[in-house]
């Protein structure tokens, strides 16, 4: 008997026939002899139905109370998949994430799981029944619920596999798994059959839609084998393991973008040692997810410091820098938004030089100017302007020979 954890998105619960429909294949996977915890997300759009309320009531809603709000989608889906699994004659129960035993830091709106304790879980299972878990949510110690962001099912289900010891942790999603690239934008983009952890993360980071980060870290961390598949059919998926199979030859592996992109620029900073720690802290203080950083010496001893971050995020980005301005000197603060980032991967970069050089080249025949560039050991990012974020793709996805491949190693499917 194997312990499998699925989880399906808000496409695939997002009526009363998807509904029966995932009940009717959890209840298949009891049937074959498995024991089963379902990880669900809130009914299609509700979520952002649910946003759209708020703000119309509230221009600011609170953090906490947008939490009170938005995890109410969540529970509306455990409640009704559980009474579809049991009028198919299998007996379910329905937990919140703080029910189910997950515990998270006390911040609202990103809070990240700091523990879980299975054992109700582990008891309901015992007693031969199916246990369904409201995905995105956890409690904090002061029993607070708190949400994990946007994607957090993801995370949800791959922690509560960890804390499990699953054999492995289902992704259902309205995809037949990871893709080379969006296939939405390159028409030529393919299923591939395996991925690794580190090649997966850079790409879930990167934009890719499929898996969440945070979902991937805990995959990598704790062992979880991941399979990404569709709920519609019941075709093969991606598998996300440690090692995956490698195409020989194959130095980029696939291309992803991220069409919610903000440049965000401290231009004129005194120079002074200390002054990025000291940006950068007051930023994470305030849960600002930086990515790309440049800086560099202009004059006068005076230096220009840009970085992106998400739509999201920049609103409270200004009102950090607002705040400690006057400390750098009274810099101007220059935002430019309308941008996306564009990013090759593939572990084959580590041993092979001039990928970059390609990659510039390549966009600069297009005509694509390049305004920051990012790399690591696997991957090369390029911030674009948002409206040529399409043309990027698809001309780096022919330059690197991925519209030829028949089954590609590494990519990602990228949500916009």
């Amino acid at each position: 008997m194997a312990l499998i954890v699925q989880k399906f998105g808000g496409s695939s619960v997002a009526n009363v026939e998807r509904i029966r429909r995932v009940a009717k294949r959890v209840c298949d996977t009891v049937a074959a002899g498995n024991q089963v915890v379902v990880v669900v997300s809130a009914m299609g759009d509700t979520t952002d139905d649910l946003i759209e309320l708020a703000r119309q009531l509230a221009p600011n809603p609170t953090a906490r109370e947008m939490d009170m709000l938005v995890t109410t989608g969540e529970q509306v889906s455990i409640a009704l998949l559980a009474m579809a699994i049991q009028a198919q004659g299998v007996p379910s129960i329905s937990f919140t994430g703080g029910l189910a035993g997950i515990r998270t830091e006390p911040i609202h709106g990103k809070a990240r799981i700091t523990d879980i304790d299975p054992r109700r879980i582990c008891a309901e299972l015992a007693d031969g029944k199916v246990v369904i878990v409201a995905g995105f949510q956890g409690a904090s110690d002061d029993g607070s619920i708190t949400t994990l962001g946007r994607g957090g099912s993801d995370t949800t289900a791959v922690a509560l596999a960890a804390a499990l010891k699953a054999d492995v942790c289902e992704i259902f999603t309205d995809v037949d798994g990871v893709y080379t690239t969006d296939p939405r934008v390159v028409k030529a983009a393919q299923k591939i059959e395996s991925i690794s952890y580190n090649e997966m993360l850079e790409l879930a980071n990167l934009g890719a839609g499929v898996l969440h980060p945070r979902a991937v870290e805990f995959a990598k961390q704790y062992n979880v084998t991941l399979m990404v598949r569709s709920s519609f059919n019941l075709n093969t998926g991606t598998l996300v393991e440690e090692e995956a199979k490698m195409e020989q030859g194959r130095i980029v592996r696939g291309i992803a973008h991220d069409t919610n992109v903000v440049k965000v620029a401290l231009v004129g900073v005194k120079s002074r040692i200390g002054n990025l720690h000291r940006i950068f802290q007051q930023l994470a203080e305030q849960s600002v997810n930086v990515d790309i950083i440049v800086t560099s010496v202009v004059h006068d001893e005076c230096s220009d410091i840009s970085f992106t971050v998400t739509e999201d995020d920049c609103e409270t980005a200004i009102k950090v820098l607002e705040g400690i301005v006057a400390d750098f000197g009274n810099p101007d603060i220059a935002v430019e938004d309308n941008l996306a980032k564009v990013s090759i991967v593939g572990a084959g970069m580590i041993s092979n030089p001039g990928v970059a050089a390609q990659m510039f080249g390549a966009l600069a025949d297009a005509g694509i100017s390049i305004k920051m560039v990012s790399t690591s050991e696997i991957k090369v990012s390029c911030v674009v302007d948002r409206e040529q974020a399409h043309r990027a793709v698809q001309v780096l996805h022919s330059e690197f020979g991925l519209d030829a491949v028949e089954e590609a190693i590494v990519a990602g499917l990228n949500g916009e």
